[in-house]
């Protein structure tokens, strides 16, 4: 079940199992039943403070496991075999559950311990999927630290009766006792704000109370992350205010091209940027959402919690999200089989008919994974004819499966009010309307940046970007930005990175310039009252 490079690592980690648990698994006579029996018994054998025991309990899910800490009510599930993406999330539970410290703050370890009544818990994810495990190990220590709170982590491509039976149409999806209660990439943080419902507006007046920053940056994308690391290491104040650190990155499979990195994927990378932040003095603020800025000499943002943190000098780092294709049915069955991520959502739809709407490289390659899924692709391309690298399209015309069509316009995603049964489009040539019959619609054309809320407060191009010249500098005094919010050509982690290092260093020019101005006016001033 293991190769040796797993086996290894996974047999330092039981090192670190202090206190005794049970591994309890419940199977049946299939083969998946059978995979997950040997990757437990080869689990058990590596520690002594492990057990394991079976049970063929027909009202529970085949397969599936506890893993419990003996003499507690201390448990977290799996159904199904968490290799893939889940193999972290399988180490971190046997860790947790086996007594290693839970990296948290006090404050939040409490808060969760002091949330009031009982929960259960289920995550749908699939192995494919970079935003479940943040979300399958957040409500795994949560359900550590909390024994009246309950998890159950679920593969939704092995259980796809149930799938289907409780329209799960993305991943992660969570229910809480029976009910969807959130759905996408999440946190500790996020999951306590919305379960202990006075944690905004406390958090609020904490972040109102806070001394103005030297440089507060806005995002924790790559160019938000090297903002704050460079303008930290020059010793002056610094904050972070970010609506979820890592941004875009986080929802980035694969990463090839950060020169020195030969290859890592999305949320490592994220991770490694928010530990090197947090290597320095910097005030991070995460899952904030800024609404507005307000220029003057102590330039304010304001937030969606009600909270207002101010700074000397602000850095606008708030990156772009998936471009929408704004057609009727495309809000109303956004997660009911209108996805904007292949790898994560693409499992749930095995078997099945897609299209990808796109013919760009990120269409193209969307197009390519789905096909080794899913019944048929249909490609859409408004365009003449696809955009993506030649070698990406040759591979997609090799395929059997997929469907290309061009010059297409897309007005409609259609569905039953549950989930989506199809699309239609225009024939830009001959100006017909064309109906495809489907399950699922993944939308790939680009992105759009953050930036809705400024507009007013800085110059806009009129793509919506901030307009930068070339220090960073924006239409307001002391306002600079970067990344791919921004006129800045190429939208690359490493140029992001780049751009936001050096709008930290106008941004500490700009304090020293403006300290100098300072202390000569009031020597003008001085002199003149002399």
């Amino acid at each position: 079940m293991l190769d040796a490079n797993l086996k290894a690592q996974l047999q330092q980690y039981m090192q670190m199992v202090v206190q005794p648990i049970e591994l309890v698994a419940n199977l049946g006579d299939d083969a998946k039943s059978q995979e997950l029996r040997g990757l437990l018994q080869e689990i058990q054998k590596m520690s002594s403070n492990v057990t394991y025991t079976e049970t063929a309990d027909d009202s529970k899910r085949k397969p599936s496991f506890t893993i419990n800490r003996v003499g507690t009510e201390i448990s977290v599930g799996f159904a199904g075999i968490p290799m893939g993406h889940e193999f972290t999330s399988l180490v971190l539970a046997l860790l947790q559950v086996g007594g290693h410290p839970i990296k948290l703050e006090e404050d939040v370890i409490q808060q969760i311990r002091d949330l009031p009544g009982d929960y259960e818990f289920e995550t749908f994810f699939s192995l494919s999927c970079q935003n479940c495990p943040d979300t399958v190990q957040a409500l795994n220590t949560i359900s550590i630290i909390n024994p009246r709170i309950r998890h159950t982590s679920i593969d939704g491509a092995l259980f796809q009766d149930e799938v289907e039976a409780r329209e799960v149409m993305s991943v992660p999806t969570v229910f809480l006792n029976g009910e969807v209660f959130t759905q996408g990439r999440t946190s500790v943080e996020a999951l306590l704000a919305k379960l202990d419902t006075g944690a905004s507006a406390r958090k609020a007046e904490e972040i109102s109370a806070k001394e103005p920053f030297d440089v507060l940056v806005v995002g924790g994308g790559p160019a938000g992350a090297a903002a704050a690391v460079y303008a930290a290491r020059k010793g002056i104040r610094t904050g972070v205010v970010a609506e979820r650190f890592g941004g875009q990155v986080l929802d980035t499979m694969s990463i090839e091209n950060f020169i020195s990195v030969k290859e890592t994927e999305g949320p490592k990378f994220a991770a490694a940027l928010e530990e090197h932040v947090r290597e320095y003095d910097v005030d991070i603020m995460n899952l904030q959402k800024a609404t507005e800025l307000v220029p003057g000499k102590m330039i304010e943002i304001k937030l969606e919690n009600g909270a207002t943190v101010k700074g000397k000098t602000v850095i606008l780092a708030t990156g772009a999200r998936w471009r929408e294709i704004n057609v009727p049915g495309e809000q109303e069955y956004r997660n009911k089989g209108v996805a904007y991520c292949p790898h994560c959502d693409g499992p749930l739809f095995k078997g099945k008919r897609v299209a990808v709407i796109g013919g760009g490289n990120s269409g193209v390659e969307a197009g390519i994974d789905l096909a080794g899924l899913v019944e048929h692709v249909t490609l859409i391309e408004f365009g003449d004819a696809l955009r993506a690298d030649e070698v990406l399209q040759r591979k997609l015309r090799s395929l059997s499966n997929v469907t290309i069509i061009t010059n297409a316009q897309t007005t409609q995603i259609d569905g039953d009010g549950a989930r989506v049964t199809g699309l239609q489009y225009i024939d830009r040539v001959s100006g017909e309307t064309h109906k495809v019959e489907l399950e699922g619609v993944f939308v790939q054309i680009g992105l759009v940046p953050n930036t809705e809320w400024l507009k007013g407060a800085v110059d806009l191009s009129k793509y919506g970007e901030i307009e930068v010249d070339v220090r960073g500098q924006t239409s307001v005094p002391g306002v600079f930005a970067a990344g791919d919010a921004t006129t800045t050509p190429y939208k690359q982690i490493i140029i992001a990175a780049g751009e936001g290092a050096k709008a930290a260093l106008s941004a500490f020019d700009h304090l020293i310039r403006n300290s100098e101005d300072e202390e000569e006016q009031e020597q003008v001033e001085v002199a003149a009252t002399a």
